[in-house]
């Protein structure tokens, strides 16, 4: 089963030189160089989710983990990162600041023409808008910001992102009917060795087809596997980061009965966390 576990990540990660003391000289140095450059992005990273425009946010990083995930998935300051769907911008506002001016941010929504139904078309429609109208009073600072909606990318800027990130999206794209456009254009983006992070509302794995349509926000981690994997992806990791065992991932009305949102608002509810998550991160082949 390939399962890298947060544990094993920030192991790897923080380890020491001594740990590398009977390899050779060369090969100390260059695992210290290394070494050095890993714990740099870390503080990097740290400097961005202590900003002050982020005070509101910092509540949900316990349930979110942005630093393990963010570590998870390999991404450094300097690289271009879509970040698809950003909506109210909480991965926005430590995405920034962590690529610094050396990176790229991009915020990317779906295609409207793509929607089976009038109803997502005149969503996606706005997203474009309604982000670049938010951000102004973000007070950002670090990487250079462009918004897209897919349909409207550039030539130059296919085939030079480093990472595309969708946290909790899929079955968004599933249940409005973009999902292949929008994976093929992701793909597209990438770099030959680009790679693409998801987070999604994990639904059990038995769980009845009808409930994990999108419609409900959950989707069975096997289902967005060989999804992702059919539009021309490999998996190449899978972590349990953004898990959560108390949710039962069963609800009527769906994942927006769990917090933050909390629609039903059901006290055995309120104080277990967000949704249960997967993480997973895929290669362009």
């Amino acid at each position: 089963m390939r399962i890298l576990f947060a544990a094993a990540c920030a192991l790897a990660a923080f380890a020491t030189p001594a740990m590398a003391q009977d390899h050779s000289g060369h090969e100390m140095g260059s695992h210290a160089g290394s070494m050095a450059m890993d714990h740099a992005h870390h503080a990097a990273l740290t400097r961005a989710l202590a900003m002050e425009n982020r005070a509101e946010d910092r509540a949900r990083d316990q349930y979110r983990h942005p630093f393990e995930t963010l570590d998870f998935f390999e991404v450094k300051p300097g690289m271009t990162v879509v970040d698809y769907m950003p909506a109210s911008g909480w991965y926005t506002r430590v995405l920034v600041p962590y690529l610094g001016a050396q990176g790229r941010y991009v915020g990317l929504t779906p295609d409207p023409a793509a929607a089976d139904g009038e109803r997502f078309a005149n969503y996606f429609a706005k997203l474009p808008g309604d982000f670049e109208t938010a951000r102004g009073g973000w007070n950002l600072s670090g990487a250079p910001i462009s918004t897209y909606a897919s349909q409207d990318l550039p030539e130059e800027l296919k085939g030079q992102v480093d990472r595309v990130l969708v946290f909790r999206e899929m079955h968004n794209l599933m249940r409005s009917g973009v999902l292949y456009t929008e994976l093929m254009r992701m793909r597209g983006l990438l770099k030959e060795d680009g790679m693409l992070g998801i987070v999604q509302h994990r639904a059990k794995s038995d769980a009845p087809g009808d409930y994990t349509t999108g419609a409900n926000g959950y989707l069975r981690q096997e289902d967005v596997i060989a999804l992702v994997e059919a539009h021309g992806f490999e998996l190449v990791g899978m972590s349990d980061i953004n898990a959560n065992p108390l949710d039962s991932a069963d609800h009527e009305g769906g994942v927006w009965q769990m917090p933050p949102s909390w629609g039903g608002k059901k006290p055995e509810l309120e104080n277990i966390g967000e949704s249960d998550r997967m993480t997973l991160l895929f290669r362009k082949r």
